[in-house]
Formats: structure tokens, sequence, C-alpha cells
């Protein structure tokens, strides 16, 4: 675990992405970089003048080491601040290449998302990071402050890259000492052969877990008719079951062409969650 990066622009997510993932280092014993990225385009960029840009950017890195070093004295956590400036998904991306980042840690709305009409959209520079990223995203969609991660939901289907998930998931599980609930949802739990099948591969998946000596639990849930996809569903079961922290789901594998894309269900699930989400990049969609 080498460290977490967390992007950072001062809003109301970005801070409780900052508050993430200062509890998740204090499991991983590593520290945190924290991120400001000056877009290089766009008004703000327009209208300042180089000398008033400048100025903003003093006090924007005055501001970035003062949050630094103010969490890293109250976390006991080493905290670094970096400022890029480019794009904001690109820059993140690369220094988290850069520095061999374990976790990116981001909330799905930045700045970027004032406009009321994005209030429902995950942020573009969001679903872009979790696209170029080589490590987990964890995003922050909602504004509700961290209070541990007890319990960790595990959404399951038929892909061949379950077994990832299920790694990850058990990761997840032993560094906060968590439980995991498996889930899978059906159109309708008399479907036969596909219910049979997901009812095996369940309790598989279940066994597994419980064999890593993770607690685990794991149900199968019904879609309701008409529903176009089962995230709502799922998400619905996490908001009753009242104790979920942490949903784990995996971005698929499109083409040799552009190497990783956002599935639709994964975009469904970071854009509506108020539970944070961890985004893993599948490693081979064949294994």
């Amino acid at each position: 675990m080498n460290n977490i990066l967390v992007p950072y622009d001062f809003n109301s997510q970005a801070k409780l992405a900052l508050e993430w993932s200062t509890n998740l280092a204090r499991q991983m014993n590593c520290g945190i970089n924290l991120l400001y990225v000056n877009e290089i385009q766009g008004i703000l960029f327009s209208v300042f003048t180089p000398e008033q840009d400048e100025e903003f950017l003093e006090k924007v890195v005055d501001q970035l080491d003062a949050t630094a070093a103010k969490i890293s004295l109250k976390s006991g956590i080493n905290i670094e601040a970096h400022l890029r400036q480019g794009r904001v998904y690109q820059a993140i991306a690369e220094l988290a290449d850069e520095l061999q980042s374990s976790f990116i840690v981001m909330g799905t709305r930045s700045n970027e998302s004032s406009n009321p009409e994005n209030n429902s959209m995950a942020g573009r520079n969001t679903s872009r990071v979790i696209r170029m990223s080589k490590c987990p995203v964890i995003t922050i969609g909602g504004n509700k402050p961290y209070e541990g991660c007890k319990t960790i939901l595990l959404p399951l289907d038929l892909t061949k890259i379950t077994r990832q998930k299920i790694a990850w998931a058990v990761k997840m599980a032993n560094l906060y000492h968590a439980e995991i609930k498996v889930v899978s949802a059906l159109w309708s739990l008399k479907t036969g052969e596909i219910a049979d099948k997901l009812a095996e591969q369940l309790e598989l998946v279940k066994n597994t877990i419980l064999q890593a000596g993770i607690p685990c639990t794991a149900k199968m849930i019904e879609t309701p008719s008409g529903a176009k996809t089962a995230v709502p569903c799922i998400l619905e079961y996490a908001r009753q079951e009242g104790d979920i922290d942490l949903i784990i789901i995996m971005t698929q594998q499109e083409s040799v062409l552009v190497r990783f894309f956002v599935g639709t269900h994964a975009q469904e699930f970071i854009r509506i969650a108020e539970i944070p989400v961890m985004s893993v990049v599948p490693e081979d969609l064949e294994s």
C-alpha cells in the first residue's frame, strides 16, 4: 500500500473525500497526497491576467498547505499538497500513476457541477478519472460524514470478473474488519435456469468469502417490473439494510483501442449512489 491520492477543490464532497481517505490511510498505514488542479481552460483563465492568475494560485497553495497541515496534525497521517496545471482528469490520473497511488478518493461532483442542471450527473472529470486510472477509485456521492466501514456491499452478476471483485471485497473487509453482504438482482426470481445459476454462484461466493474469514451473507432480490436496470433496486436494498458503508463495483473492458470505459451500470451506481462506491478496473476480462 503506497499512498492515497485525493483531488481537492475545497467543496463539500472533496472535504468528505479527504475525511474518508484519512480513515482509509489509517487502516493502510500510508500517507495522503492532496491535489489541486488548475484547469488551463475556461472562463476564469480567459478573464484573469497573468498577475491575477499567479495571485490566485498562491492563495490556493496557501489554503491547500494549511488544509494538509491541519488534517495531518489532527490525524497523525503524513499529507503532502500538490498543485498541477492542465486538464483535471488527466492531471489526476498522471499523478496517481507517477506516485503509484493505491487508491484515488474523490467526490462525484466538483466545482464544475455548480450548475443545477448538472447536479444529477456524475462529474465528467470523475468518470474520466475512473476510465483512465490504473488503481481503484472511491467516489463520494452523498453528503454523509464518514462513520466507519463496517459493511461492504458486493453486487454480483454472472460475468467472468466476479472473482476479482471478490478479492477486492475481501481485501477491503480485512482492512476495516468489516462484513460483506453479497446481493444479486433478477427481474423475476422465477426465471428458471438463470435464477438457479445465480443462486448457485451466490452460495459459492458466500462460501469463498467465509473461508477467507470474513463474515458474509448472500441474498437474491427481485427488480420491479419495468425497471431499466437493477441498480436502483440494489441501492434501495442498501438503503433498507441501513448499514452499508461501501459498494464495490467493476468497470468493463471495451476494446484494445479504448483501454477501459465506465460501463452503463457502473456509471449509474456512481451517478446516483449516496453511499461511497469503489470502482475497480478489471485486470483481464477473460480471467
